[in-house]
């Protein structure tokens, strides 16, 4: 990607999703992303549309996706709840 995503504002999103979402069978969703964590808990998860976003250790993260359309409509939504 040509700009790199700020895994504090990924964190952000996802504990705003935690805080204020509905649950589901792995976490909880809010405005159409949900969000859940693995296992053991170091990795966390958002999701929605096609589009899967894991966040990890040391400010790493793996964005997968089909269409790039998908994929930066995803990371405006994430950006809005990461406020």
């Amino acid at each position: 990607m040509k700009n790199q995503l700020d895994p504090g504002k990924l964190l952000q999103a996802y504990n705003n999703i935690m805080e204020h979402g509905t649950d589901t069978d792995l976490g909880k969703i809010y405005d159409g992303v949900e969000a859940f964590s693995g296992y053991d808990g170091y990795n966390v998860y958002l999701r929605g549309n096609g589009v899967e976003l894991k966040v990890g250790f040391h400010n790493t993260y793996h964005l997968e996706y089909d269409q790039e359309h998908l994929r930066d409509r995803f990371l405006k939504k994430v950006a809005s709840l990461a406020k």
